[in-house]
């Protein structure tokens, strides 16, 4: 899925959410921000195409390890350890970005390194991502609103 698709499912993640977190602002900047990092590994992206990504590209291919939950859990797991505000807003976000591309052509292997595909009929870009993502944008501002009115 494209970038701003991401940033709307997971806005509303966030947003549906926010009344249960202490810290809202750090919860929606942490989920915001990762649920563009798996795209680190294509260089075609906008997190991708900044230099610091080339050792991360070199390693592995695009829809690899970085997409997977395997990696997900992994840094969320450290996180609770080290960080624990970050742990659960960087969960949603990474594993929001997972399961919406689990609903593309190109699909994910979410369980990293098992070689099991997670893929559905969603063209990356396509009149249907372009639905979802004006409809995501629609809820979003509800629940933004909804937010401001209590």
């Amino acid at each position: 899925m494209l970038m701003r698709t991401h940033l709307a499912i997971a806005f509303f993640a966030a947003l549906f959410l926010l009344n249960h977190v202490t810290y809202k602002f750090i919860f929606i900047a942490v989920t915001l921000i990762a649920t563009i990092l798996p795209d680190i590994d294509s260089a075609f992206s906008t997190i991708g195409k900044h230099k610091i990504a080339r050792p991360i590209q070199m390693l592995t291919k695009h829809r690899g390890f970085v997409h997977s939950f395997t990696l997900c859990l992994g840094i969320s797991f450290l996180l609770a350890l080290y960080l624990p505000v970050l742990a659960l807003p960087f969960f949603l976000g990474y594993a929001m970005h997972l399961l919406t591309d689990s609903f593309t052509v190109e699909g994910i292997r979410p369980f990293w390194p098992f070689k099991s595909v997670s893929k559905g009929m969603l063209r990356v870009g396509g009149s249907i991502e372009q639905a979802i993502f004006i409809g995501f944008c629609i809820v979003d501002l509800v629940l933004l609103v909804s937010l401001f009115l209590k």
